[in-house]
């Protein structure tokens, strides 16, 4: 087929070839027919190996492309384009550390999904369920009788030695009945088409938030492929594993559900708070949550909100640092004794850990023989545990065949290496592995070596030239537990691709691909996605549930609102200070004092630098220089980057668009040439201008495109304070230099203010200072005037009086009452207009105004820290239970 021209690497010899449904040949001129093994996959092929025929699912997906290959080509090029632009506007990240001064990495998503065929399927999904049950067994016995290490069935190094098994929570009955809610299993096709366990998942296995987004993206490139397959959908399941919590959970359907993640810095943190977003529960770090009274609580500002149930995403020796690990920041003091006491639900429940162990496969065809009278459906790949001196005297001498593995991964405590393929080494290093082994047995495994199957891939090359290219693949499947106590298998799954020498992880630069399962029919769309929502007995729909703000997030959101205000006054006031020391005004003294000294004020400029009346092209430079200056806490690039770091602790409550926006403007300004280099003058003002009409985006995004809930009214509130602080000062200032005396400073406080087109639009050229306060102080509808900024603050202040017990009411009433006030009372018009340049005395009305706006800015902020986010305040919070 044409298709195949593209192909530049086909599967290596003795690797399953996905593509074509067959093994790879050794010879490829070999032309005998498969036959079928007793261990090969049902839905296996029996073409001629070596030969050019594509497999059923792929000749299906290639059927709807455009027959020409070098059309074809060009199109796959776009699709490939269009998904990697996707993924970057979704903000999908993996990384192996999120660090406040790296951009974070996007998530890697090829454009082929690997294709099950209905056949395939059922293999996997019976023996995902058949050890599913073989894992919840096991678990039982080892938090109860432990019949299996009395009875030698399972040694003691792999359960109690094991690091993974928590001695507080031996004999404690699992909440709801299940120990395990999801597990995840890794799996991969031999050479014969069968698929092989190769690891099990049980802690916090990650995967179900990416492969819900490589599936959403994927099938947009090929949505006749993906109907025609047709393609099993995944959002049964998802549900399934929520409606399973809840039924399990001791407040039943009405619980509350949260997802406990380690916070932003954490490498798939994308995923926690888009699964938090979809599956519709609470992000919650560990400072979130409080045990009281064997209960666990989540800190909100409406109060403490019960939590019954937890979707972890924390290892378990990191829950509890009163009976774990004593240094954890991340898990919350009580919560074992709150699962324990059988309040909470934990998926799953902490002490899973050991049921990861490699060691474990090579004893679980027994157990599920004395276990459960059955043989197991799905193999899992020969594993030999080196701390059986059987074990270990037969596999020693075959070290070159196996995989070396650590018994006890991921636990700092017990020997923990990267798996190693003897076939990669060196006879000397060979033997230095043997000598490792030898001295501590316990800590090694062997498995068998896998020839992985390769999947296509899509590849453009650094000329632009596209090929497909083969990459070894390794499915991960998902097993939930449902209401009713069964197991459902996740219809799809992650497939991660690796490197051609062999399988690679995320953190090392794989890939990922989308899993299509096929059906046995084409999946009816649904014709009403949700039920209608009830009426009361008068007719009118019940009030909207209150989503609930947890402190840490209130706290986030406050001064993301801060910040980005603070970003947007600093950009024009830089902006407004070049201008005019580019301008034919830049010896006027007052406009120089003017800018020296908001400049100073607010730390746009280092210590010691001179005046820009005395040197104003060395203030110029240094203006400049402080823009990207990390030491600067109010630098512009401080501040950008201040943004996104609050909003990322907020992630799950920020649209796609809302947080490109934050990622686009701090990537374009630390990006630019002008950060490396001395920039000149117009490259550094084109640079602040684009990045003004991104904040402007932003500002757009944070009042119309979020719920306001008490968070966003924080949001707002900070953003208000920052505002109320900077307009005053910037006033204030301006009133005592005499600015407003002359023309071209009564020019930039308009501009200062954002307010030149309304002033010209409603007074023209009467340059009065009653004009001027009008607009600037006491305006009810100019969203720039101090009037309507307080006015705004007050209202906010006083829609979030129920938290807190009212303690918000005092504050509103002590911001000024600006827009009740004339102008004329302000600036009398009995005082003269001042001689351009001179200072006005303090006793004038306007200024000791301006001083209580700063002074209630600086008040309301202290204050909201205290009753809201250090607790320190008089509030008294109940407790809902």
């Amino acid at each position: 087929m044409t298709w195949l021209a593209l192909q530049q690497e086909r599967a290596p010899a003795g690797h399953w070839d996905e593509l074509r449904g067959q093994p790879s040949p050794a010879d490829p001129t070999q032309t005998q027919t498969l036959t079928a093994t007793p261990n090969q996959s049902p839905g296996a092929s029996e073409s001629t190996p070596g030969s050019n025929t594509v497999s059923k699912p792929w000749q299906n997906f290639v059927a709807p492309l455009h027959p020409d290959p070098t059309t074809r080509a060009t199109e796959l090029n776009a699709s490939m384009a269009h998904l990697q632009r996707q993924v970057r506007d979704n903000g999908i990240t993996y990384n192996v550390y999120a660090c406040a001064d790296q951009p974070q990495r996007p998530w890697s998503l090829d454009l082929f999904p690997l294709m099950l065929e209905h056949k395939d399927w059922l293999q996997i999904e019976a023996g995902v369920v058949q050890r599913m049950q073989l894992l919840e067994s096991i678990m039982a016995d080892a938090y109860g009788p432990q019949q299996l290490v009395l009875s030698g069935q399972l040694p003691a190094a792999l359960v109690q030695g094991h690091p993974g098994y928590l001695p507080a929570m031996h004999g404690v009955a699992p909440v709801g009945g299940r120990y395990l809610s999801l597990a995840a299993f890794d799996l991969a096709r031999g050479p014969e088409g069968c698929w092989w366990l190769l690891s099990q998942r049980t802690q916090a296995p990650s995967g179900l938030g990416y492969l819900l987004e490589n599936r959403q993206i994927v099938s947009r490139q090929f949505p006749q492929a993906f109907e025609s397959f047709p393609v099993q959908r995944l959002a049964e399941t998802y549900r399934t594993l929520i409606d399973g919590i809840k039924a399990r959970s001791p407040a039943g359907a009405s619980a509350h559900i949260a997802l406990l993640t380690p916070g932003p810095y954490n490498e798939t943190y994308f995923e926690h708070a888009y699964l938090a977003r979809y599956l519709g529960l609470s992000l919650v770090q560990g400072n979130d949550l409080t045990v009281r009274d064997e209960k666990l609580y989540l800190k909100t500002l409406q109060g403490l909100q019960p939590v019954h149930g937890l979707l972890k995403r924390v290892d378990d020796d990191w829950l509890d640092p009163l009976e774990l690990r004593t240094e954890s920041t991340l898990g919350v003091p009580g919560l074992l004794q709150a699962v324990r006491s059988g309040h909470l639900l934990v998926a799953n429940t902490p002490g899973s850990g050991f049921l990861e162990s490699n060691a474990l496969l090579g004893f679980m065809p027994a157990l599920a023989r004395d276990l459960m009278g059955q043989s197991l459906q799905l193999p899992a790949i020969p594993s030999w545990w080196c701390g059986e001196a059987a074990a270990l005297h037969d596999v020693l001498p075959r070290l070159k065949t196996c995989v070396i593995k650590p018994t006890y991964p991921y636990h700092s405590d017990r020997q923990c290496f990267e798996s190693v393929p003897g076939h990669t080494l060196s006879r000397r290093e060979q033997d230095e592995w043997a000598g490792r082994i030898l001295r501590d047995p316990d800590a090694h495994t062997l498995q068998s070596w896998l020839p992985l199957s390769h999947q296509p891939t899509w590849h453009i090359g650094a000329q632009g030239t596209p090929c497909i290219q083969s990459r070894p693949v390794v499915l991960r499947v998902f097993a939930v537990t449902d209401a009713q106590g069964g197991w459902q298998v996740l219809p799809g799954g992650l497939a991660r691709l690796g490197t051609r020498e062999g399988i690679a992880s995320m953190q090392r630069g794989g890939s990922s691909a989308d899993v299509w399962v096929q059906s046995t029919a084409p999946t009816p769309t649904p014709t009403q996605a949700f039920a209608p929502v009830p009426r009361t007995a008068g007719g009118n729909a019940p009030a909207q549930p209150q989503q609930l703000v947890t402190s840490r997030a209130a706290e986030n959101l406050f001064w993301m609102g801060r910040y980005t205000e603070r970003t947007e006054n600093t950009l024009r006031l830089v902006r407004l200070s070049l201008e005019i020391l580019g301008s034919e005004n830049q010896h006027l003294t007052c406009l120089l004092n003017f800018i020296n000294r908001m400049a100073s004020r607010h730390g746009m400029v280092r210590a010691g630098t001179p005046a820009a009346v005395q040197a104003h092209r060395v203030f110029e430079r240094s203006l400049i220089a402080g823009l990207w200056d990390q030491e600067l806490a109010t630098s512009v690039g401080f501040n950008l980057r201040a943004v996104r770091l609050a909003a990322a602790s907020v992630r799950e409550r920020l649209s796609p668009e809302h947080w490109r926006l934050l990622e686009q403007a701090e990537a374009r300004f630390f990006s630019s040439p002008t950060h490396t280099s001395l920039p000149d003058t117009l490259t550094v003002q084109s640079l602040l201008t684009d990045t003004s009409q991104m904040l402007a985006a932003l500002t757009g995004a944070q009042t119309d495109r979020m719920s306001r809930d008490d968070g966003w009214r924080l949001l707002s509130i900070g953003r208000h304070i920052e505002r109320l602080e900077f307009l005053s000062t910037a006033l204030s200032e301006a009133v005592t230099l005499g600015l407003i005396g002359e023309q071209a400073g009564f020019d930039t406080v308009l501009d200062l203010f954002d307010s030149t087109i309304s002033f010209h639009a409603q007074y023209q050229q009467s340059r009065t200072p009653q004009a001027l306060l009008n607009l600037l102080v006491t305006h009810p509808d100019n969203p720039r005037s101090l009037g309507w900024v307080a006015h705004t603050l007050r209202g906010r202040l006083r829609r979030m009086a129920p938290l807190a017990d009212g303690a918000t009411l005092p504050l509103s009433d002590g911001v000024p009452h600006l827009i009740e006030l004339r102008a004329e009372s302000l600036w009398p018009l009995t005082d003269s207009w001042p001689d351009a340049g001179a200072e006005l005395p303090l006793t004038l009305p306007l200024l000791t105004t301006l001083a209580q706006c700063q002074a209630a800015a600086r008040e309301i902020s202290d204050r909201l820290c205290a009753l809201f986010f250090s607790h320190s305040g008089q509030a008294r919070y109940s407790v809902g239970a």
